[in-house]
């Protein structure tokens, strides 16, 4: 018996060391028994096709959600900061050339930024009086943007949760899995595009499969998605902090 119980402690203690090499010298884990399923809502065991169209599900079903990270789109670089839901949203909206605020609560845009923002250059680079005037008097307030103006079709986009979402939510090429990982604590898999070219996207394992992280295409930015279903407040500035501009805004 004492002769039989050695040798399974030697077979044990032999296995082990092998399990030992094998992490040390590949990085893998393949004599770990741990099942990376257990305890997840078991997105890790879906087809990237599946992923994908369930992360979508979750995204359009939520409430709410809060975007940050860069965006690049028509050759300019944009830094979000957005909270949206589904009857509109707020945040912060930065650029090379200027730092602004969007609000929009139903179809009302309002935009707020600082008067070199509103200040447009004239011919000789300069600004003329006139659009000094106009940005002092812009500076600082939420300006009530028309519906019909470029500037509402230009930026309401970066508050419609809807629209940015399918927007941003797409990978380009042929979806494949890329394996477990993790996102500020929240264990997540990886879903890619084109083999890696065509963006990635990470989803939660834990409890909802909501999207957490977005590596677009094409070097177009990174977006971290969280706040998935946290209300907040969104309404209108008061009169006093507003400017109803009444005609189409000025260049900015």
């Amino acid at each position: 018996m004492t002769a039989i119980l050695q040798g399974r402690t030697r077979r044990a203690a032999l296995v082990s060391a092998m399990c030992a090499l094998v992490v040390t010298g590949t990085g893998l884990t393949g004599c770990s028994s741990e099942d990376p399923d257990a305890g997840t809502n078991g997105v890790g065991k879906l087809t990237a096709a599946q992923i994908q169209t369930k992360t979508k599900q979750a995204a359009e079903a939520a409430k709410t959600v809060r975007l940050s990270g860069t965006v690049v789109t028509n050759g300019t670089t944009y830094t979000l900061d957005m909270s949206l839901k589904d009857d509109g949203g707020t945040g912060s909206v930065t650029s090379k050339e200027s730092t602004f605020r969007l609000l929009r609560v139903g179809e009302h845009l309002y935009l707020k930024a600082d008067a070199d923002f509103w200040t447009h250059p004239d011919g000789s680079g300069g600004a003329t009086s006139t659009d000094t005037d106009v940005a002092d008097k812009l500076s600082g307030m939420y300006v009530k943007v028309p519906t019909d103006d470029p500037t509402y079709k230009r930026f309401s986009g970066f508050t419609d949760k809807d629209v940015l979402l399918d927007g941003l939510l797409t990978l380009q090429g042929t979806v494949s899995t890329d394996g477990y990982h993790e996102q500020s604590g929240v264990r997540t898999f990886r879903i890619t595009g084109g083999d890696g070219s065509g963006g990635s996207l990470d989803v939660s394992l834990e409890g909802t499969a909501y999207p957490l992280l977005l590596v677009r295409a094409g070097n177009a930015g990174t977006l971290r998605l969280t706040d998935w279903g946290k209300d907040f407040a969104l309404t209108e500035p008061t009169k006093k902090e507003t400017v109803d501009y009444g005609q189409q805004l000025p260049s900015s």
